[in-house]
């Protein structure tokens, strides 16, 4: 102890501790440049083959809609071929296909959910469902719950419990979309609360996609989740399902806190007005 402290106090080591860090300094900030710099590239090159990806795309695109050309018919050109085998050409062609699937309706959406399948890009979507990463888990779900795949919908609703708030949104909201109402068995099993945030996108989606079967709604209002009464309650509500109104009569008459009583009450009153 004592030689350390002579070692101190002789101010020997002040000369080589600074030399260290001046040299250190000098390469992190060599490094992060390269690194500003190399991502700065990287993204612009991505965004100028986004571009001249873009104009190949909407040439397909335009032959799978409008004159049924098939995904076999297309990958024999084998131009096509090598740029189908780059992973952020298929990203820039199932962002296309999504936004065409948005706008387009009957025999035509059913194209694209063809040409989807058939070129195997549900593939990649199924693999985002893989990543350890929960953004790429969202934008796979997102991309199965777009195209009607309901093969997986039971992959999906296990993210409904994650402890990512976004994930959880965004998988109830595919669910819900997939399933409709057959969602609502797993929100009635849901033990963790349900926040105000995440019970108004359910709503929202609900809404979105306009589930014209209401059966199975009042199921919530029986859980042993109190979150998740509150949430049947808001649907039933925001959804004007006059025909639930005994369900909401039976909660209010044995509600498990005075809190969703009110609740019940003032929905009742709503609804029979």
């Amino acid at each position: 102890m004592e030689e350390i402290w002579e070692i101190y106090k002789g101010g020997k080591w002040v000369v080589t501790f600074l030399t260290f860090s001046i040299y250190f300094f000098v390469a992190a900030s060599f490094i992060l440049y390269l690194y500003i710099v190399g991502s700065r590239n990287k993204k612009i090159r991505r965004e100028r083959l986004s571009i001249e990806y873009s104009t190949e795309i909407e040439k397909i695109m335009s032959a799978v809609i409008f004159q049924d050309t098939t995904f076999t018919a297309i990958k024999e050109d084998k131009n096509f071929l090598v740029l189908f085998d780059t992973s952020f050409f298929r990203e820039v062609l199932t962002e296309s296909l999504i936004n065409l699937h948005k706008n387009y309706e009957g025999v035509y959406a059913q194209k694209l959910e063809h040409f989807y399948k058939e070129s195997g890009l549900i593939k990649d979507s199924y693999r985002k469902l893989k990543s350890i990463k929960w953004e790429v888990n969202c934008k796979g779900i997102t991309e199965l719950a777009e195209f009607n795949i309901n093969d997986a919908y039971d992959k999906i609703i296990t993210y409904s419990k994650a402890k990512n708030k976004t994930l959880k949104i965004t998988a109830l909201n595919a669910c819900i979309k997939l399933a409709g109402t057959k969602s609502i068995v797993h929100l009635v099993e849901h033990s963790d609360p349900i926040d105000d945030w995440t019970q108004l996108n359910i709503i929202g989606a609900f809404k979105k996609h306009d589930i014209g079967d209401t059966k199975g709604i009042e199921l919530l209002l029986e859980s042993q989740n109190t979150t998740v009464i509150t949430l049947g309650l808001k649907l039933i509500k925001e959804l004007k399902l006059t025909q639930k109104v005994p369900f909401v009569a039976q909660l209010a008459a044995k509600a498990p806190n005075t809190t969703i009583k009110y609740e019940a009450q003032s929905i009742l009153q709503t609804l029979t007005v």
